[in-house]
Formats: structure tokens, C-alpha cells, sequence
């Protein structure tokens, strides 16, 4: 199994004090693949954990992977700010619905059940999630 990592599930996975660190290690463990993220992500986990060194171990130790460079979609964050505009959306939010249309077979884990049904990928499309349980 392989996804798009959010920042919630990242920070769940690295911090045991975390309410999600069981579900995010469970799922860690089928992980067959690295996951994708992006630099947004990342900066968001390393604020929410104050220390940078996990996300620079969990990229050498190959768990994630940059796969993402926002400068190259511009337009479609714009557009998808713009959409979304009424849930006030963070950059890494936007990057990963993009990400979504771009990598259409691995979805999304993070612990933002509530943002991420709402999101579409290409205007329609449900993103398939993967959460915590309710």
C-alpha cells in the first residue's frame, strides 16, 4: 500500500503522545511503498512537532518522498484556493488535492476527515481517504 501523506498523519505517526499514533503506526506498517507528500507538509509537521529532525529521517529512511512541486501548478492552487475559499484552506491542503489529480490511485491519509470530504479532486471527484475511525 503506498498514499499521499497529510501533516496529521504524519505528526500522529512520529508522536506517540499523539490521540492517532496507533492507527498512523498500523497503517505505517502495510505501507509497501514510500508515501508522497509535499514541502508544505512537511513544514507544517516540523512546526507541529518543533523539531525538524523526524521529517529529515522519515525522507532518509525513505518513508516519504517529495513528489510535489508547487511553482509547477501555480494556476490550479490559485483555482482551488479560489474554490475553496469559504474553508479558509492552508497551501498543504491545496497541494495535496492537487496532488490527488495527479496521482489518482493513492489516497489521502490524514486525520482531516471533516476538510477532505468536503475537497473534490477535478471539480467532482470524491478523494479518497484514508482515516482514522470515527
Amino acid at each position: 500500500m503506498t498514499g499521499i501523506a497529510d501533516t496529521g498523519f504524519l505528526v500522529a505517526f512520529i508522536s506517540r503522545r499523539d490521540h492517532h499514533h496507533d492507527w498512523a503506526a498500523g497503517v505505517a506498517a502495510q505501507l509497501t511503498e514510500p508515501l508522497l507528500t509535499c514541502e508544505a507538509v512537511l513544514a507544517e509537521t516540523a512546526f507541529q512537532l518543533g523539531n525538524c529532525a523526524p521529517v529529515f529521517e522519515m525522507l532518509n529512511e525513505g518513508l516519504i518522498i517529495l513528489a510535489f512541486d508547487g511553482k509547477d501548478h501555480l494556476p490550479c492552487l490559485e483555482a482551488l484556493a479560489e474554490r475553496y475559499a469559504d474553508r479558509k484552506p492552508d497551501l498543504a491542503d491545496l497541494c495535496l488535492i492537487r496532488m490527488s489529480e495527479l496521482f489518482p490511485k493513492h489516497p489521502v491519509l490524514t486525520v482531516d476527515r471533516e476538510d477532505f470530504r468536503v475537497y473534490r479532486r477535478n471539480k467532482r471527484e470524491a478523494i479518497p481517504l484514508i482515516c482514522p475511525p470515527e
